[in-house]
């Protein structure tokens, strides 16, 4: 009875170890096979030996990798190549990635999953790298290109002709640099990407134009006329004298800068002040400023004369001359900061 006992145990053992035996062997047979239900870059290669996965995932990843990448945007379009992008898949990465979840867990639970037909049910997602640099500068170019700053109504002058404004467009770096990444580096995401932007507007439109110039002055001097708008609408014409010869008015667009009543003449250093060069003259017979003074650049401005004759005349060192009523009239209606355009 005891013999057959020992019989019947060692008959056990044996077919343990015979058992155990078989398993290391047929896992050891499958160490570079992948389990079924492991994807690599949404490729099925269950059950593919690692060589084999690799030609089939580089196959497969090639087409998708070497298209060329697109920003669009109205028309337009930039381009940079796979090659210049230096888009580069990690096949035998990934290959080693699903191997090794093929051999996670223990030998029993691999042959047991293998024997029976089980699945893993893993997913190794793409392994694929770019020159940031190069997108960097395909996102500069885009910019460069399509960015447009606002632009606000505006006047031209003399005509005051209103000038449309326009929105602008500014490019949305940082969300166009991941919708590149993704479209690199996803296989399965198209590769025209359309340029993210942000339309900007102008801070001032046509109908707001008359508010942007409640006072405006046009001095024209060649027809010796000073206007004044309001609203941009002409509210009077005044005859003025503008510089002589070799002392013009300055032409083009101005200010004005400070204003006074009865103000002080202070005489240029220039040789034709003569002994007057360089004092202060304040108001009275002698000062040819009267009643009121508007600069607006370098030393010229607007005053009153009493040399009516001189007006509509080319006669002064570079200021606007007007009849004193007139440049009265005039002050209390321009503020500092008034534009005033000279042509």
């Amino acid at each position: 009875m005891r013999q057959k006992s020992f019989i019947l145990v060692a008959v056990l053992l044996l077919g343990l170890v015979g058992g155990a035996v078989a398993a290391y062997a047929y896992d050891s047979s499958r160490d570079d096979v992948i389990a079924h239900g492991i994807t690599v870059a949404g490729v099925d290669v269950g059950g593919m030996h690692v060589t084999q996965a690799r030609r089939t995932i580089a196959r497969e990843l090639r087409a998708p990798l070497e298209r060329p990448i697109s920003v669009v945007h109205a028309g337009q379009r930039f381009s940079l190549s796979a090659r210049d992008a230096g888009v580069h898949a990690d096949v035998s990465g990934m290959v080693d990635e699903a191997l090794a979840k093929s051999r996670s867990g223990n030998i029993i639970s691999r042959v047991a999953r293998d024997i029976t037909g089980g699945e893993e049910n893993a997913q190794v997602p793409a392994r694929v790298t770019y020159d940031q640099q190069a997108i960097d500068a395909l996102v500069k170019r885009v910019g460069n290109r399509l960015n447009r700053a606002a632009r606000d109504a505006e006047v031209d002058f003399p005509s005051l002709a209103k000038v449309k404004e326009r929105k602008g467009i500014q490019i949305r770096a940082a969300v166009l640099r991941q919708r590149l990444a993704q479209a690199l580096t996803v296989p399965g995401v198209q590769r025209r990407v359309r340029a993210p932007v942000r339309i900007t507007r102008p801070k001032v439109t046509q109908a707001q134009l008359a508010d942007k110039y409640p006072v405006l002055l046009i001095a024209d001097r060649t027809n010796f006329k000073l206007r004044l708008y309001k609203q941009l609408q002409l509210v009077k014409e005044y005859t003025v004298a503008v510089g002589a010869i070799g002392f013009d008015t300055p032409a083009g667009l101005y200010h004005i800068q400070n204003k006074q009543v009865d103000p002080t003449w202070n005489v240029p250093n220039s040789a034709w002040a003569g002994d007057l060069a360089g004092k202060s003259i304040p108001a009275g017979p002698d000062n040819p400023l009267k009643a009121r003074w508007m600069g607006i650049f370098d030393g010229a401005g607007i005053h009153g004369t009493d040399e009516t004759y001189s007006l509509g005349h080319a006669a002064s060192h570079g200021c606007l001359r007007m009849a004193i009523p007139d440049v009265i009239e005039l002050y209390d209606q321009v503020p500092v900061g008034a534009p005033i355009y000279i042509e």
